[in-house]
């Protein structure tokens, strides 16, 4: 190979590495902070750009289940005689969320939850043998929005002074899954 075919070809591979460098100057502006990162800094999307993005999206295989957690202040329950909560003679009963659960399904871009809250209701000084209500409410949050929320009265028979124990599950409950999505179960005595 003679000097002039080296030159050219040297030449050549400097004009293509130039090029390269070139082009990679452009993408790498928006990782440094260029306009375009500027530009969509605080943006997320809206609940219907979600639902949209759902519908069309491919299933997205979930690693785990979303956790499911007791909403705090929810996770007891008190009723007073003629609503003197400051007394503590007056508590008719008290209920406790004890211990919750959930199981997970993942197939065609959603998860499906099995969910269960376990408790107990405790008679007060002022409370009687009786069937009670307590109000149970089960809810799933994705990126903050809720996308599942009910209430449940939950029978309790309370019989006897000590801890009368109480079960309530739920099946079926699907919820949209794109990936990436923080998602959250809460279980609460809703008052």
């Amino acid at each position: 190979m003679g000097n002039e075919t080296m030159i050219a070809h040297i030449s050549k591979l400097a004009a293509v590495s130039a090029f390269a460098l070139a082009l990679s100057g452009c993408t790498m502006g928006s990782f440094l902070g260029g306009d375009q990162e500027v530009r969509l800094a605080g943006v997320s999307a809206s609940q219907a750009q979600i639902d949209q993005a759902a519908a069309s999206a491919m299933p997205a295989i979930a690693t785990e289940c979303p956790p499911i957690r007791i909403r705090s202040g929810a996770g007891s329950y008190r009723v007073f005689a003629n609503n003197r909560s400051s007394d503590p003679q007056a508590l008719r009963y008290q209920g406790v969320i004890d211990d919750v659960s959930r199981n997970c399904v993942v197939s065609s871009g959603q998860i499906t939850v099995q969910m269960g809250a376990a408790g107990r209701v405790i008679l007060g000084p002022s409370g009687s043998p009786s069937n009670i209500s307590v109000p149970l409410r089960f809810a799933v949050e994705r990126d903050g929005v809720a996308v599942y929320s009910q209430r449940f009265d939950v029978q309790v028979a309370a019989q006897q002074a000590g801890a009368n124990e109480f079960v309530h599950t739920l099946e079926g409950i699907a919820i949209p899954y794109v990936g990436g999505e923080s998602i959250t179960i809460w279980v609460g005595f809703d008052s």
